[in-house]
């Protein structure tokens, strides 16, 4: 089998043509449909000057046309760009530039930040509109409706097989980076964490079509409802990437923001077997939603769900336990990054759920600063590496030779993904996590580093100086809170600070508080001291 997902896909829609592929509320296309939207929009993009090994930008809400656009895209042989929607235009000519975008397809809505940021990237050479009902003004503009229908479906290609993946994630300066992967390798990685998740895969993947036909035939196949943004690693590797590869349905909610009763009825509506989710941030409102709903007596039908499936962000054992009680399930709590995949944490009714606490598997190591292992049960704190044994394991970042020297190293011969996060041993094995690097601040599975943060706030006339910490949230995991000093003779307030960053900075990337000092401690040498800051800021919060 060509090993590309876009390989993978034609296959299924040749063996399940009638079955559902993709559902968005009222709006569902079965694999031959969507087969056939994705080939139209290739020969779109073929026509406009694409070809192999370009790279396409989506720039698009939770839908079925960003699924079908990745595709498309996958069909041409090329790269998607995942683009975070709540990017302003900065931000964005710097992720499209960095990522040597040829095209884009982008939320109507969004037309305002096009017409900015459009002048600035003479490389992208096709601008596809999706329309969504905003009155968008882009000049120039193709429109995606008009584009499938004016394309014909691009002929199917044997795909080489050195077509790199890419994921763009947060960087240390606070940039993003493109995480690459081989594909074909990246989806080898992806059908060997299948097995390791239960599936009774074929080690043959020449038999992969007997085992979706089998799914079928019994009614099996997999209905995934993703309730986090498909523009995450999390997202769209858990929910789309895991039920597409094995010939089963990917579910999205049209609309931004998070809505915990309409995951739930739409569960019940599509029958969903999984339901894919970034921790606490999502999974207690969830809960919340089934304790009204029970109080209520209007309890939600979870019948046909299996699985919860949540990566990126605590998920704290009182709420899964909560879960549980309603429904007799899996909770899958999965541990990695962009950088590799590192392990998973399950628990059930029979299996007593726990916070932050994975198993530490063969392939994996926690390395101290200084170069030695960290010894089980010795209370050292180390930095989590992983090796190809039991992940896939990235080329390195997108024209980035220096961070990726640092990220990808070989310890003892054997080449691993240190992607920042630490963690100590227990005497048992397992590890418990502490958090990616010493300041990065994690709030629903956004990353944010602080020293971005500051130095927005920082041109703000009026402050003076400022240091951004993260604090404690019980639905964010973390929110981000700013301790600001002021120049003298100035005035000013905590909205005003807030609104003065929102032209510039991501609403994720925003302080939900700020702290006012007379001085923000430093060391002698100038480096800021978090410690004092996050102490500070948890004395003075109200």
């Amino acid at each position: 089998m060509n090993l590309n997902f876009a390989s993978i896909w034609e296959n299924t829609s040749d063996l399940i043509p009638n079955e559902t592929a993709i559902v968005c509320g009222e709006n569902s296309k079965t694999w031959q449909e969507y087969n056939d939207i994705a080939a139209k929009l290739a020969s779109g993009l073929m026509d406009a000057g694409l070809n192999t090994y370009s790279k396409v930008g989506l720039y698009l809400h939770n839908s079925n046309e960003y699924l079908e656009a990745q595709f498309a895209i996958f069909k041409i042989g090329g790269t998607p760009i995942n683009v975070n929607y709540r990017y302003k235009a900065e931000e964005l000519i710097y992720l499209l530039d960095n990522s040597d975008n040829e095209a884009l397809f982008y939320q109507a809505c969004y037309g305002d930040q096009i017409n900015k940021i459009k002048d600035s990237l003479p490389k992208i050479k096709i601008w596809i509109e999706v329309p969504d009902g905003s009155d968008s003004i882009v000049d120039g503009c193709s429109n995606y409706v008009s584009l499938i229908k004016n394309s014909s479906p691009m002929d199917r290609w044997e795909r080489p097989e050195d077509i790199v993946y890419m994921l763009y994630t947060g960087g240390t300066t606070g940039m993003p980076k493109g995480v690459m992967y081989n594909q074909a390798e990246f989806i080898t990685g992806m059908f060997r964490t299948l097995r390791a998740m239960g599936y009774e895969l074929p080690k043959d993947m020449d038999k992969l079509n007997e085992y979706i036909l089998d799914l079928n035939s019994k009614k099996e196949l997999p209905v995934s409802l993703v309730g986090c943004p498909l523009m995450h690693g999390t997202g769209m590797w858990l929910g789309c990437f895991v039920p597409h590869n094995l010939g089963g349905t990917v579910a999205t909610i049209p609309g931004l923001g998070f809505d915990p009763d309409k995951i739930w009825q739409e569960c019940s509506r599509l029958n969903a077997t999984n339901i894919v989710i970034v921790g606490d941030a999502f999974a207690r409102p969830m809960l919340d939603a089934l304790d009204s709903a029970k109080e209520n007596n209007t309890p939600y039908d979870l019948g046909s769900l299996e699985q919860i499936t949540s990566s990126g962000v605590m998920w704290s054992a009182e709420v899964k336990t909560g879960l549980l009680k309603h429904h007799d399930m899996r909770l899958m709590d999965t541990f990695g990054s962009s950088e590799g995949g590192m392990g998973a944490s399950l628990s059930t009714r029979e299996i007593t759920p726990e916070t932050a606490k994975f198993t530490l598997n063969p392939g994996m190591i926690v390395l101290k600063d200084d170069g030695d292992l960290v010894e089980p049960g010795s209370n050292d704190t180390g930095l989590l590496g992983i090796s190809g044994d039991v992940a896939m394991i990235p080329i390195g970042y997108y024209k980035d030779e220096k961070k990726s020297a640092e990220t990808f190293r070989e310890y003892k011969g054997t080449r691993y993904s240190f992607p920042g996060d630490y963690a100590q041993v227990a005497a048992d094995g397992s590890i418990t996590l502490l958090g990616r690097g010493s300041n990065c601040i994690n709030s629903a599975g956004e990353k944010i580093y602080p020293e971005e943060v500051e130095e927005v706030l920082k041109k703000d006339p009026v402050i003076f100086d400022c240091l951004v910490v993260g604090l404690p949230d019980e639905r964010f995991g973390e929110k981000i809170v700013a301790v600001v000093s002021i120049e003298e003779n100035q005035e000013t307030d905590e909205a005003t600070i807030i609104n003065n960053a929102r032209e510039i900075l991501a609403g994720y990337k925003l302080p939900k508080r700020v702290i006012f000092s007379d001085i923000v401690k430093r060391a002698p040498n100038g480096k800021a001291d978090y410690k004092w800051a996050k102490s500070y800021a948890e004395e003075n919060l109200n």
